[in-house]
């Protein structure tokens, strides 16, 4: 029998030791659910934001809502959790990752609400404001990632992920711009500060006047899209599956592949975009090429897992990751060179991102939040208790049946919504939108049920037998990750 851990690393091993204090990936977490629920709420109230043609004001502020406001603010504190744990490094800076959130929070909120009132003047400053939260996060991430001593498939996934969401929000900014117009350009001096600054995105307005304004945007949005959330998801999944699942990765060169195929797919794929080259096609094919590798790869891991049993968790995960497919036979679809432009394409762009958004990466987010969110509760309230005092195990944080109501009522919104923008019918992408915000109470409901022990932990004393040092080994299975 093993001796039980010292308490500071017990749960999930020495690397535990690097994370941040959890108020730090908690803010963002609970504010992207925030977010989330939302944007649920205004899909339902207003389903023609998914049952007719994208292209408009609303439909671009409730993007940016679930985008800005659940997805990447999430994904955001689960990385300042998650890459420091993965990587054996300590976080560069928690004070600078305060600050950022603080900047994140103020620029998604008000771009958001500008861009509902269309308002693109206020739309740059605030996105301004979300890019400095942003440069934060990438400085800092980017500083943790030189003190990894192994470089490995994750940080490299890390480092592109990183690099393309600085490039998307560079590119939404330039948009932006180009929407703005510079009338004081003429009555202040070129040589002044102001005017150095005016005249200056005066000409980045008039260069992105020359693209196509649905290219530029379809092409901002690739950036984000597969560049930062399906290259964050693809690196960390090669970390956590195996955590959760017992297992381990299986070929680091199949790994390696589907790394480079995505990144020169998107690369490439970006500039076919926003040109409409017909070449966009070869790209899509060249991102799929690196989703099939994942594809593989992800079944190698799961194949050789000594945990037989999936826990809902991991299985919502594997859903979002499972709706890839259809996202990719859209992709193709869409990328064919003279695809006419009608009403059903509209509709099948629509259907691409919903599914994309809230079927593969938020699918997966709502999946991986019913591992990390206990994990961080347990971890911070009962890791100091251990050997000393009976605690609860990390199962007994949440509701199981709460998780299949979360799964199932998702997977039967997606279903149902996605129906209805084929459809374009307004009263079935309602209902699809209300399944779907179901589903995210129930989500609320187990986090409730987590953040219960932060509030009020149920820690009792040990009997006197179990204090002995040669029973205290009883206590290792409450300590596993991948429970």
């Amino acid at each position: 029998m093993s001796r039980v851990p010292e308490p500071a690393t017990a749960p999930g091993g020495p690397a535990v030791v690097n994370a941040p204090s959890v108020l730090l990936p908690f803010r963002f977490i609970l504010t992207g659910v925030v977010a989330f629920v939302i944007g649920l709420v205004l899909l339902a109230l207003r389903p023609d934001i998914l049952a007719s043609y994208h292209y408009n004001q609303y439909v671009i502020a409730a993007t940016h809502l679930f985008v800005l406001g659940w997805i990447t603010t999430v994904i955001m504190g689960a990385m300042y959790q998650l890459v420091p744990v993965a990587l054996e490094t300590k976080l560069y800076s928690e004070r600078m990752a305060r600050w950022q959130f603080v900047f994140h929070l103020v620029g998604f909120v008000g771009m958001v609400w500008m861009f509902w009132t269309w308002n693109m003047k206020q739309v740059a400053h605030f996105g301004s404001a979300l890019a400095v939260g942003v440069l934060l996060f990438v400085y800092n991430l980017s500083r943790t990632l030189l003190r990894v001593e192994k470089w490995s498939v994750v940080a490299t996934a890390v480092a592109s992920s990183l690099l393309w969401l600085g490039l998307a929000v560079t590119a939404g900014l330039l948009i932006t711009a180009g929407k703005c117009s510079y009338e004081s350009a003429e009555t202040l001096a070129p040589s002044s500060f102001w005017g150095v600054v005016i005249h200056g995105l005066s000409n980045v307005a008039t260069l992105a006047a020359r693209f196509d304004q649905i290219g530029a945007m379809h092409a901002h949005a690739h950036l984000g899209a597969v560049g930062f959330f399906l290259m964050m998801l693809v690196g960390i999944s090669y970390k956590l599956i195996p955590m959760f699942t017992l297992s381990e990765l299986q070929n680091v060169w199949r790994a390696r592949f589907s790394l480079i195929c995505l990144n020169c797919g998107l690369a490439g794929g970006f500039f076919a975009i926003l040109i409409r080259s017909p070449l966009k096609l070869g790209f899509t094919f060249l991102i799929l090429g690196g989703i099939i590798l994942y594809g593989f790869e992800l079944n190698a891991i799961l194949k050789a897992r000594r945990r037989k049993t999936l826990d809902w968790g991991v299985k919502g995960f594997l859903s979002g990751v499972t709706a890839l497919v259809p996202v990719s036979a859209l992709a193709m679809i869409l990328s064919c060179p003279n695809l006419p432009l009608n009403s059903f394409t509209g509709q099948l762009e629509n259907l691409y991102g919903f599914l994309g958004l809230l079927g593969v990466i938020s699918f997966a987010m709502v999946g991986m939040l019913h591992k990390i969110v206990p994990f961080l509760v347990w971890f911070a309230t009962y890791s100091p208790h251990i050997g000393r005092s009976k605690v609860p195990a990390l199962s007994d944080l949440y509701s199981i049946r709460l998780q299949v109501v979360c799964h199932w009522s998702y997977v039967t919104g997606l279903v149902v919504c996605s129906a209805g923008i084929l459809l374009s019918h307004h009263l079935t992408v309602r209902l699809g939108a209300v399944t779907l915000l179901f589903s995210a109470f129930a989500l609320i409901a187990n986090l409730l049920l987590m953040l219960r022990h932060r509030l009020s932990p149920r820690i009792s004393a040990l009997p006197e037998p179990a204090k002995r040092p040669g029973n205290q080994a009883a206590l290792i299975p409450q300590l596993s990750l991948s429970k």
